[in-house]
């Protein structure tokens, strides 16, 4: 009975601190990530009592729901599906993905467009606007080159085939800094999965079930970058056990 009443205490303990790491990273954590963040902090567990714990407990994220499509058809030059979901080939600035995902807040709607970086998974550009045209496209290619554009070169950025990528002006800057274009083929999102991955996960942490919190696109606009900043500096990545930012800087001390 002692050893019982021990057991209970500890297992209070854990339970109280899975409560607050989930609802610390927007009550979307499942067990895996939960069972990486306790061992982060010092404490071994394994992840069947993590999920034991969260289940008896009822501590449960939601499924995720549909995305917006950008494709138009033929409207300008295709390029090949060069990575063929080869997403990741062990090092950073390597292969990027991009495509544009909608939000809606009443009449008012919201495009986001970001370039992940498929090896740490960070977003290493991005640009939002309430209209989806090729300024914003532009927007995000420069800010790409000012933060990285010394990397740039010899590197594969992978899309879909919507209309943006389809466009003189982007394929033009891509051999201007002498980067390969890569598109999935026609209504097969598998063949971008990293990025849809990223988009259902934003819309499931701060959008879906929470559309009443934004009376204003504005609002929505801070809370999507409050979250990429989370999610690039905090948000444990599965495979890389730790934060894109994180792991990324520890590939480069260990370059170093």
């Amino acid at each position: 009975m002692k050893h019982g009443e021990e057991r209970k205490h500890k297992d209070d303990e854990i339970v109280e601190l899975i409560r607050s790491i989930f609802n610390s990273h927007y009550k979307k954590y499942g067990s895996p990530r939960i069972t990486i963040e306790l061992r982060n902090r010092g404490i071994k567990i394994n992840e069947k009592r993590v999920e034991r714990l969260m289940r008896v407990n009822h501590i449960s994220a939601e499924p995720r729901k549909k995305k917006y499509s950008s494709y138009r058809g033929e409207v300008g030059v295709k390029a090949p599906n060069v990575i063929e979901r080869k997403f990741d080939i062990g090092e950073p600035y390597k292969v990027f993905g991009t495509d544009v995902t909608q939000f809606r807040i009443g009449e008012d709607k919201l495009y986001l467009s970001p370039i992940i970086d498929f090896h740490t998974r960070e977003i290493v550009a991005y640009d939002m606007s309430v209209h989806p045209n090729m300024h914003q496209i532009k927007r995000m290619m420069y800010q790409l080159e000012n933060k990285y554009g010394k990397y740039l070169s010899g590197s594969i950025i992978h899309s879909d085939q919507g209309w943006q990528y389809q466009q003189k002006w982007y394929q033009d800057f891509l051999k201007e800094h002498g980067m390969i274009q890569s598109m999935s083929r026609k209504g097969n999102c598998l063949d971008n999965s990293p990025t849809e991955n990223f988009f259902g996960r934003l819309k499931e942490e701060v959008f879906y079930g929470q559309e009443w919190r934004y009376e204003r696109i504005e609002q929505l606009r801070e809370a999507i970058h409050k979250w990429i900043k989370y999610y690039n500096e905090e948000r444990i990545v599965i495979a890389l056990k730790d934060s894109p930012l994180r792991y990324k800087n520890k590939i480069i001390q260990s370059n170093v």
